[in-house]
């Protein structure tokens, strides 16, 4: 299953269970650790628990192991490794603070130029 298949998997995952504000990344051409990054919210640190849970049984229903999670049920941001995609569920102010949207969203090049400006 190839990284844009994989998001898709996971897109449907997070919308079965009423993750918000989902947000599909595409750095493939900004890091060799992912070719897509997901961003999610859930309502509650219950609900973020229970929407990584939901990810990962939806993949390795479809026979994808995840390399690895951080966070716990108590936690206001669970990171799910799937390799090719990260999935990073978060409650809303969490999410608010590292804004990894915009962290991501700057290409390499603006960022090269910003230090040459510095």
């Amino acid at each position: 299953m190839n990284a844009e298949q994989l998001a898709t998997l996971v897109n449907t995952a997070l919308e079965d269970i009423k993750a918000q504000n989902v947000v599909v990344l595409d750095v493939s051409g900004m890091t060799s650790i992912a070719d897509r990054i997901i961003v999610a919210s859930g309502t509650s640190t219950r609900h973020v628990k229970s929407i990584a849970d939901r990810v990962i049984e939806t993949v390795k229903a479809a026979g994808i192991k995840p390399l690895g999670t951080e966070g716990d049920a108590q936690t206001d941001w669970v990171l799910v490794d799937l390799g090719d995609v990260i999935v990073h569920v978060m409650t809303p102010a969490t999410r608010q603070y590292y804004d990894l949207e915009r962290l991501w969203s700057v290409t390499p090049r603006a960022a090269a130029e910003k230090r040459d400006e510095a």
